[in-house]
């Protein structure tokens, strides 16, 4: 590994492989954003749908997502190949695209984004296993704050050309949704071109059966504890289509309401890369408490707030949760589970947090309708305020793990050095 110096700063040499697969999540997320930037209000305002609708299909939506990632993930650890899995979801997700510039009604457009979440679920688990195969252990947490970062940076793109593009042709969402096919074709042909997937160690275990018992036998206490956690805190932090109807709520005008997105979004990406780096040199508990203390001051803005100003300074908050927490919750996932079996890993931790993700939409969309935005919010904050205590009890499990995981790294790296060294894969 080399590093790159820029004056008196030292920054970490992530692959080239783990920026190309940066750049596909940016694409795929510039086209997908586009669309989902104004999928909610279109529902609403154009189809007549509910806002409980919106929970209900955004939930299903992801869930279906979730429940996807834990079928490839196992298929990628059983195959011991992840890169098939992940171009063939990102195509998968592509072609769908078009659908929604096609659709004339809401059964289109949940059927649209059915199976865009299929997509988005066959090569998420497989793609996450591949950064953690990829980057070097020293480099982890800055490797998928790398990819978060990126994929991020297309979530910012995306709303910011929809809000252009929504001034530019007089608010036609088709226009929008067909531009927005582009970029996702991209995607696809940049995972096909640019990302080697690494060669199999010869010394590692076959895995025959990933979903059997057997073999979550190998999965530790410490990776389910950091499950659980993540589960409490999935229900905190419920779909972005809330913080779009939010806006709405005040009187946010139409044309501008991918705003929400473009500035959560810019949050995102400017925080996750340093965090990343910095997870790599400091206690992550400590980091993963701050986002959610940055999640409870989001939600309480949110929730009180009468103004564009509040929205702006609450959606901000909720952007640098966001980068605080995701890639560091995907590190840990990638630390605590054996090698082979990160795939199956990565399905389950998302199957779990999906299924969670499903309910606080159902749930926040229910509150919104009985209650209003304000009780959403706080019952956000809530479950937040809970995550931070599920947190204090395994700082010490994921010490203990990290100082595990550098000392085999170390004795690696001096294999690797010595005068009789032979080449090991990080």
């Amino acid at each position: 590994m080399t590093i790159r110096t820029f004056g008196h700063s030292r920054l970490p040499a992530i692959p080239g492989a783990i920026w190309a697969l940066g750049f596909v999540s940016m694409l795929m997320d510039v086209s997908s954003e586009m669309i989902h930037s104004l999928l909610p209000v279109y529902m609403v305002t154009v189809l007549g749908t509910s806002t409980l609708a919106v929970g209900i299909i955004e939930g299903v939506a992801e869930g279906t997502a979730s429940i996807t990632k834990v079928f490839s993930g196992a298929l990628s650890d059983w195959l011991g190949k992840r890169k098939f899995l992940a171009a063939f979801g990102y195509g998968l997700a592509a072609i769908t695209k078009p659908i929604f510039p096609l659709a004339s009604s809401i059964d289109w457009l949940v059927g649209a984004r059915f199976v865009d979440r299929i997509g988005k679920g066959i090569r998420g688990a497989p793609r996450d296993a591949l950064v953690a195969d990829i980057a070097p252990p020293n480099l982890r947490g800055a490797s998928f704050g790398l990819r978060q970062s990126l994929d991020t940076l297309g979530a910012f793109i995306g709303p910011l050309l929809a809000i252009g593009l929504m001034w530019l042709t007089a608010n036609d969402f088709q226009t929008v949704f067909w531009i927005a096919v582009v970029p996702a074709f991209l995607s696809v042909g940049l995972i096909v071109m640019a990302v080697k997937e690494p060669e199999r160690p010869a010394e590692m275990r076959n895995v025959r059966m990933p979903l059997s018992r057997d073999e979550f036998r190998h999965l530790s206490s410490t990776y389910w504890w950091v499950v659980a956690v993540a589960t409490v805190f999935t229900l905190a932090r419920f779909s972005e289509a809330f913080l779009i109807l939010r806006a709405q709520s005040i009187g946010l005008p139409l044309a501008l309401v991918p705003i929400v997105l473009v500035i959560m979004s810019l949050a995102y990406s400017l925080s996750a890369y340093p965090i990343g780096i910095l997870s790599d040199r400091m206690d992550r508990v400590t980091i993963l408490i701050a986002g959610l203390a940055l999640l409870v001051a989001a939600d309480l803005t949110l929730a009180f707030t009468t103004g564009i100003v509040g929205i702006a300074i609450g959606v901000t908050l909720w952007g640098l949760h966001m980068g605080f927490t995701q890639g560091l919750l995907s590190t840990l996932i990638a630390e605590t589970a054996p090698e082979e079996l990160r795939g199956t890993a990565f399905g389950v931790f998302n199957l779990i947090t999906g299924l969670a993700l499903l309910a606080a939409s159902i749930v926040a969309g229910a509150l919104w309708d009985a209650a209003g935005p304000q009780v959403t919010f706080i019952a956000g904050a809530g479950f937040a305020v809970l995550t931070i205590a599920g947190l204090l009890p395994i700082r010490g499990r994921l010490t203990s793990f990290r100082g595990k995981t550098s000392a085999i790294a170390r004795g690696a790296n001096t294999e690797e050095t010595g005068p009789n060294s032979r080449h090991v894969r990080t």
